[in-house]
């Protein structure tokens, strides 16, 4: 005595749709109806209410008959106002959905409709959704060893950062201002550098003696190192001149500010803005003489105005002085204040007599650098 309506049919998935066309339950030309009635459904979408629930609905890939069934029902709700005594819409937001649900029930357009996304999805894309899906695990998988491996690196780093903040003496949390603050205990190790150079007059006159045994050698051999040895980290003054100075001045030397040092900060001026520029602009009532007369018919200058130096007068003497001879003796200023190991070119030549590289003042380098400095060490 059970309906044998309601028994269930089973049917393959890939065959669904050829099953229904074959028992008639839909027509041959369902797509040519399908394709009218998305027509309708865009023409639809143009003027719907506010409502979050049919937004979700629309944002969909795909608007089928089940998303129009709903849309139906909520409309009931928001186009209630619309209804007549005979209960009919005069809305006609509701009549184009009705028409769109009524064309999908007519020859169960909706079923062949149905059935082709049924078998798409089943073929097509569940398998590319299964592959997308090892692939995101797999990928998930590289980045969490590549996690673990920037980790470990990160830790290695941090370590070998650490050390070489050790390694400097300081402890790294604001290396910048640690490092300016090393510089102010520079003097004192070039002035235990410059102590520690007197222990080197044996060695200095073994080399001596030995140069002057292998060869004949006019100038004097290992100047800058024999002067350090018996005056220490003296000043260049006192190297360049041979006397000790009497004033001392040393170059100031402003600390780094604390920001970095950016684009915005820096002042490239206000060149050529007139009155309003904070640097003086040259103009030509400025009262530069540049030896041009502008008058035509000037006697004072040659042709065309211009004073070319072709005068009968007494020529000028140009004198050329040595760097530092333009302060008063016995005034150390500028790079002169400076100590031999501060000056980086007396400090340059130590280096090189003291390695026994790179020096003119050598009769002949040694190949082995570390010759010397061995009996230094």
């Amino acid at each position: 005595k059970q309906n044998i309506q309601n028994l269930p049919i089973d049917i393959q998935t890939s065959k669904l749709l050829d099953w229904l066309l074959d028992r008639r339950h839909c027509n041959l030309k369902w797509q040519s109806a399908v394709k009218e009635i998305r027509e309708k459904i865009n023409v639809a979408i143009q003027d719907m209410p506010e409502n979050e629930e049919i937004k979700k609905l629309l944002s969909g890939s795909y608007i089928h008959y089940f998303h129009c069934l709903r849309i139906v029902e909520i409309l009931k709700g928001t186009e209630a106002s619309s209804k007549n005594i005979f209960g009919r819409y005069s809305s006609q937001r509701m009549k184009d959905w009705q028409e769109i649900v009524s064309l999908y029930e007519g020859d169960n357009v909706y079923l062949a409709e149905v059935a082709s996304l049924l078998s798409r999805n089943v073929s097509y894309e569940g398998p590319a959704l299964r592959k997308q899906l090892a692939k995101a695990q797999q990928l998930q998988q590289e980045l969490s060893r590549r996690e673990v491996e920037c980790q470990s690196s990160a830790a290695d780093l941090r370590e070998r950062y650490y050390a070489a903040c050790k390694k400097y003496g300081i402890t790294g949390e604001n290396v910048a201002r640690e490092l300016q603050a090393l510089v102010k205990d520079l003097p004192a190790v070039l002035e235990e550098v410059g102590k520690d150079a007197a222990k080197l007059e044996e060695q200095i006159q073994l080399y001596t003696a030995f140069t002057n045994f292998v060869c004949e050698w006019s100038e004097p051999v290992l100047p800058m190192l024999t002067f350090v040895q018996k005056r220490g980290n003296a000043t260049f003054y006192e190297w360049r001149t041979g006397k000790v100075p009497t004033v001392i001045e040393r170059p100031f030397v402003e600390d780094a500010p604390p920001d970095a040092v950016t684009e915005d900060t820096i002042d490239w001026g206000n060149f050529g803005e007139g009155a309003n520029s904070q640097e003086p602009v040259i103009t030509v009532e400025d009262g530069a003489d540049w030896g041009i007369s502008l008058e035509p018919g000037s006697e004072d200058s040659g042709a065309g105005g211009i004073d070319w130096g072709d005068s009968e007068a007494a020529p000028i003497e140009i004198e050329i002085v040595d760097a530092g001879t333009d302060c008063p003796e016995g005034v150390a200023k500028g790079e002169d204040a400076l100590s031999i190991l501060e000056n980086s070119q007396s400090r340059s030549q130590f280096i090189d007599e003291l390695m026994e590289e790179n020096s003119k003042s050598l009769p002949f380098p040694n190949p082995n650098p570390f010759f010397f400095l061995d009996k230094f060490c």
